[in-house]
């Protein structure tokens, strides 16, 4: 998928979203997203970056947009700890 399409796909699902729920999303970081995807799917499994960015999204819904680069934070450190076999107990 080229930049173009990516914003262009980005854009009308926000707006479909907007108004299907009749609510006001912000403004989106598409990178950021897009950067917790591939840690999460390298260093994880693949199946775990749509489920990975749904939890951060959903998280960011409850606590508030500003805290979207934080939530973001958290996940690629947990990535990262993931992918040396921390999480392992």
């Amino acid at each position: 998928m080229s930049r173009d399409s990516l914003t262009q796909w980005t854009a009308a699902a926000t707006h479909a979203l907007q108004t299907e729920f009749d609510i006001e999303i912000p403004e989106v970081d598409v990178q950021l997203l897009l950067d917790v995807a591939r840690d999460a799917a390298h260093a994880v499994d693949r199946p775990a970056a749509p489920v990975t960015t749904f939890l951060l999204g959903y998280a960011v819904a409850l606590a508030g947009a500003d805290k979207l680069g934080a939530g973001a934070h958290t996940l690629n450190r947990l990535a990262a700890e993931w992918d040396l076999g921390l999480h392992q107990s």
